[in-house]
């Protein structure tokens, strides 16, 4: 007996839009429109899943398909908005590639929130918040992920700490040396602070250890590039804290 192909087929393209969506029509157009109809030559009938940061993952079916526009027909809710860890990253902006790598490795590794913090060593206190969501979004798109995290704009390092909340852990990874991260990091509402390449100055770093909350983080023996303290630190809290348990 010959099996029935899966369906949709595993290589269906997946795609993000703004709007909520619902069954029904649904009009791309646009990139979007242009990766559909020019990039993965879609064809009327074709499938391809969409998500929309809110309702989840749904299944449509390509109806037209134009040069600058697809039409499509929305059928049926695949899966829900997957559940996303409390967890934040707030990570000092480094220079274009390394932040859009962390970005979309923020994005992989299920952070909630992305936050911009201006140190005095930062390299970059003005990042392009629009591109680094792109980079989320192409993330998602590629990693079958139904949530995005938010992404706050840049905050200097001193409001940060003045108006930080009393019920959320303040893990701080301090190049001086602090708790191992995979011993000091517990469950609950969370947030991993980074510092930029040349790290925090000394008045910063008081003033980060006197935050309420706060604990300062070893990631082991080796120095790490911010970009990959940022993923590394992550990846230890989803493993002991988050949702890899």
């Amino acid at each position: 007996m010959i099996a029935t192909p899966a369906w949709p087929p595993r290589s269906t393209p997946r795609l993000y839009v703004a709007e909520p969506l619902a069954p029904g029509a649904r009009r791309i157009d646009g990139p979007a429109a242009h990766y559909l109809g020019q990039v993965m030559r879609m064809k009327p009938g074709d499938p391809v899943k969409l998500f929309d940061d809110a309702t989840g993952e749904w299944l449509a079916v390509a109806q037209s398909v134009g040069r600058r526009e697809v039409m499509l027909d929305v059928r049926e809710q695949l899966a829900p908005r997957e559940a996303v860890p409390d967890l934040w990253l707030i990570a000092a902006p480094l220079k274009k590639g390394r932040v859009d790598w962390m970005a979309e490795k923020a994005c992989e590794l299920g952070v909630a929130r992305l936050v911009p913090v201006v140190t005095r060593r930062t390299v970059v206190d003005k990042p392009n918040t629009d591109r680094l969501r792109a980079h989320m979004i192409e993330a998602a798109e590629q990693c079958g992920r139904t949530a995005l995290p938010q992404v706050a704009e840049p905050v200097k390092l001193a409001a940060l700490l003045r108006e930080w909340p009393a019920d959320r852990a303040l893990y701080f990874a301090d190049e001086q040396g602090g708790a191992p991260a995979r011993v000091a990091m517990k469950p609950g509402a969370a947030a991993i602070l980074i510092g930029p390449e040349g790290g925090f100055d000394d008045d910063e770093r008081a003033a980060i250890r006197a935050t309420p909350g706060a604990v300062a983080i070893s990631l082991g023996p080796r120095i790490l590039r911010a970009d990959t303290a940022a993923a590394a630190a992550v990846a230890i809290w989803m493993a002991g804290a988050g949702d890899w348990r």
